[in-house]
């Protein structure tokens, strides 16, 4: 129903809103899945992120870098 983009420097980039969410008329639901949507697209940001610098890197753990 709502979907958030974020990009790498964790920036939400875009938010599409389902319309038929907004004939329901509960507020408070679409505010939640805003937040929810925003909260898994920045996990999922991170997680390419760190993906990237293990590719980058060759899998060290370097102490420090992007919390690891």
């Amino acid at each position: 129903m709502v979907t958030a983009v974020v990009n790498g420097r964790q920036e939400v980039v875009e938010i599409k809103i389902d319309p038929e969410i907004f004939q329901s008329g509960d507020r408070e639901m679409l505010e939640d899945l805003i937040v929810a949507a925003v909260n898994e697209a920045l996990r999922r940001s991170q997680e390419m992120v760190q993906e990237e610098m293990a590719k980058i890197t060759g899998g060290l753990n370097i102490p420090g870098l992007f919390g690891t």
